[in-house]
């Protein structure tokens, strides 16, 4: 799993300094919740989760109301900060949220009612893989309060997903999708591309098949073998073959391609909607907005401040249980780290940054970005940086250009 950043001692209360309340009012406030456990790691996976073997003084059953002590915590620090306000976006990330019964989620987005209030229109979303929520339990979330699901398909191919190490069916799939519409929910579906093994035309088969099911959102993020997981230790014993960064490429373009054709539209450089229904919560990050990460390992950005809790269960849980802040460490940025990392954010977004946040030597740089094809230069003449395809595609390359 990916070790936690350092970072300063955080205080066992989880107060934040006041600084963080600045332009509170002007910033969104979204709550993630993980949700640390799946019934099978999947060898390429590097996210702080956990399957029931590997869990030891830990319950299942228990972590909602676990988690939602955190959310008290979180009430009270924000309140005492001066900066709390009602909930803009929910997301119930993981590990697989859905494996703990919808009663559970429900609950724990009631809570984050009681506690902070939700906004009108607020979007309240569970990711979920396909074998692990039915008909009825995708009812019971949407009668909760949850109004979108995001179903992890990441390929139609059987040889694929085996490489994945991914468990559901296939033909899943178009079942679930139809389940979660008829009970009013908007559908998300993700996708990985350039798996070891994978063809243009195993791709070509995902894509076809996930535009035919007609979701409101399409994600689309290319395999990232990160070191420590099973898929790199089967790539340096010759078990599978690298990754292709080039045949990646060519899958990112045909995405964007036939996603256009079936009336997707582009915001953010893996992500697709149809009309408008973007994922806000996601967006938000991109935006520079706050939200509060509830779980063990979730990271939270408050003003300025951004803080990360203790990996395992166990150790969350029993901080929490002793009336600590589950908080590991925290940093402060400083001003150029906030204006450099909105610069890297805002670059990967359709709508772009203002051009007037650049330094005078960011500028100049622009001219050069446009001819070499990374940026629009319409969108530059409005004022606005806006990546091309193929600024997409080097979207890293263009934030340093700028920076």
């Amino acid at each position: 799993m990916a070790r936690l950043p350092d970072g300063d001692p955080a205080p066992a209360d989880g107060a934040l300094p006041q600084s963080a309340a600045e332009g509170a009012d002007e910033r969104a406030f979204g709550v993630y919740l993980h949700v640390p456990y799946c019934r099978v790691r999947c060898g390429y996976c590097d996210f702080n989760t956990y399957t029931a073997d590997e869990l030891r003084g830990t319950n299942q059953s228990s972590y909602i109301d676990t988690a939602l002590t955190e959310l008290s915590l979180a009430k009270g620090v924000m309140a005492d900060l001066g900066a709390s306000r009602e909930i803009s976006t929910v997301f119930f990330g993981g590990g697989t949220p859905t494996i703990l019964p919808p009663s559970d989620l429900v609950r724990a987005l009631q809570g984050m009612r009681d506690a902070f209030g939700l906004a009108d229109g607020a979007e309240v979303t569970t990711e979920a893989n396909p074998d692990s929520i039915d008909a009825a339990g995708l009812r019971e979330l949407a009668a909760g309060g949850f109004t979108r699901v995001s179903f992890g398909m990441q390929s139609a191919v059987p040889h694929v997903l085996r490489t994945l190490d991914r468990t559901h069916d296939p033909a899943r799939v178009p079942h679930v999708v139809e389940w979660a519409r008829d009970a009013g929910l908007e559908v998300s579906i993700d996708l990985i591309y350039g798996t070891p093994g994978e063809t243009l035309d195993d791709w070509q088969r995902s894509l076809d098949a996930a535009i035919s099911y007609d979701t409101d959102h399409l994600s689309a993020y290319s395999l990232i073998v990160e070191d420590g997981t099973a898929m790199a230790r089967n790539i340096r014993a010759g078990r599978v073959p690298e990754i292709d960064e080039d045949l990646q490429a060519d899958m990112y373009e045909m995405a964007d391609a036939r996603l256009a054709e079936a009336g997707y539209d582009w915001y953010e450089v893996s992500n697709w909607a149809k009309s408008g229904l973007v994922s806000r919560h996601n967006l938000s990050y991109w935006q520079g907005a706050d939200w509060w990460g509830i779980g063990p390992g979730a990271h939270s950005h408050v003003g300025g401040v951004r803080w990360w809790n203790v990996k395992h269960p166990s150790a969350y849980a029993d901080r929490l249980r002793e009336g600590v802040s589950p908080a590991l460490a925290r940093e402060t940025l400083d001003e150029h780290t906030r204006w450099s990392e909105r610069v890297l954010l805002e670059t990967r977004i359709r709508e772009g940054l203002d051009a007037q946040v650049l330094t005078a030597e960011g500028r100049q740089a622009v001219a050069g970005l446009i001819a070499d094809g990374l940026l629009d230069a319409k969108a530059a003449l409005a004022g606005r940086i806006v990546p091309t395809l193929r600024g997409r595609l080097l979207a890293d390359r263009v934030a340093r250009a700028l920076t």
